[in-house]
């Protein structure tokens, strides 16, 4: 069984843009409840089809596969729930890790996190300056949350 440990947290910079180019992810959910999450989602002129079990702390199962584009921009335009997420995503290298930062489009604009995969949830990291808080247990920034209470109707306090 696959098995995904991430932390996620929010950025409070746009450093992280000096890595380089971004490149656009769209993703849709055929399920959204919190005991099996399926995803659909095209990586340029790629497509894959992941299913993602329950958290526990900041792990869970995870199986992702490759599938056809044309067939993942299919499902993501007739089957896949509304919204789809819309997002550009950088991969910078810091501290001997790779740091996935997310800057979501339409809904979500405005809403920039990163995430870090880890061997162990107890992992050390050093994290870059461009790094603010820590928002792994926080249901409102998952990508799969985010279709059914956008970023933008969030009421900032």
């Amino acid at each position: 069984m696959g098995l995904e440990i991430e932390r996620k947290f929010l950025v409070i910079s746009d450093e992280y843009r000096l890595s380089g180019r971004g490149v656009r992810y769209r993703q849709g959910y055929l399920s959204t409840i919190k005991e099996r999450v399926v995803r659909i989602r095209t990586v340029g002129e790629h497509g894959f089809l992941t299913i993602k079990g329950i958290n526990v702390g900041a792990t869970r199962p995870e199986f992702e596969y490759e599938i056809p584009l044309l067939d993942a921009e299919q499902l993501l335009e007739n089957i896949c729930e509304k919204p789809i997420l819309d997002k550009i995503r950088y991969q910078v290298r810091h501290h001997g890790f790779i740091w996935e930062v997310d800057e979501f489009l339409g809904d979500n604009a405005g809403l920039i996190t990163a995430e870090i995969e880890l061997a162990e949830e107890n992992q050390v990291i050093i994290k870059p300056d461009w790094v603010g808080q820590e928002v792994t247990g926080d249901p409102r920034y998952f990508n799969s949350n985010l279709i059914k209470m956008p970023y933008q109707s969030w009421k900032m306090k």
